[in-house]
């Protein structure tokens, strides 16, 4: 597991790699746009968000645990996050297509975002938003001929990567701080939270969905895997912890 001084490091290094060639002209046809143009307008509204209450949060939980690289790394995270929404907003203006400034899902996450003041529930938030998007600019990409925007959603999910093994180790620290029974309802919550979310999420974009190869039944069977590769971690593990502490009460008798 990284540390946050080395997430500061890794972020302050990828966020100077150049994946994208803007020379390239954009080549969307007519059915790539009217399957694609609004969920490419939400979602680059979406990746916009200054991250002012996310960042106020983890510099409280930074303080909490004394981990004064944390908020650092953070920082850097939200930097990431609004290089995508620029970069899906300078090919919005190539394609002489309006930046929308409102839109009913973004709305609703970001009311969320707003009341929430606690680190346990942004990095919840944040795993779940960074699951669908995985699948998502991989359906964007596989919806279209268009190698420029093809190059942008490549940069997007090589940085999606990184940016969910940040979470889950933060989330993961978090949760194994939880006693056992908390652990047990909390774990459920996490779940409900995730499997709720992810269905507004295909219900806002299904059309990008579908236009990239996913009927529901991928989409639901793809974030089934994600959510066991991201916060269906934390039960394994906690299912190792009790093993390895059995093996060692038994040793000590």
């Amino acid at each position: 597991m990284r540390t946050s001084q080395d997430w500061v490091e890794h972020f302050s290094a990828n966020i100077n790699i150049q994946r994208i060639n803007w020379q390239l002209t954009p080549s969307l046809t007519e059915d790539e746009r009217m399957n694609i143009l609004s969920s490419l307008q939400a979602w680059q509204l979406g990746e916009t968000s200054d991250g002012s209450h996310l960042l106020k949060a983890s510099i409280t939980y930074a303080n909490k645990i004394r981990d004064h690289y944390y908020p650092a790394a953070v920082e850097l995270f939200i930097k990431e996050e609004q290089k995508h929404g620029n970069n899906l907003g300078k090919y919005l203006d190539m394609i002489g297509e309006k930046r929308i400034e409102k839109n009913w899902a973004d709305t609703l996450f970001r009311k969320i975002r707003y009341f929430n003041s606690s680190m346990e529930l942004w990095t919840l938030a944040v795993i779940t938003v960074e699951s669908t998007a995985q699948v998502f600019y991989q359906s964007l990409k596989d919806a279209t001929g268009c190698k420029l925007l093809r190059q942008i959603c490549t940069d997007i999910l090589i940085d999606e990567a990184s940016h969910i093994d940040f979470q889950i180790e933060r989330f993961s620290l978090i949760y194994n701080c939880k006693k056992t029974a908390s652990k047990f309802l909390c774990y459920h919550l996490y779940k409900w939270f995730f499997f709720s979310t992810i269905i507004v999420v295909w219900f806002a974009y299904r059309r990008c969905f579908k236009a990239g190869h996913n009927d529901f039944y991928k989409y639901w069977k793809k974030m089934n895997l994600k959510f066991k590769k991201t916060i269906g971690r934390l039960k394994k593990t906690q299912r190792q912890n009790i093993a390895a502490n059995s093996v060692y009460a038994i040793n000590e008798v």
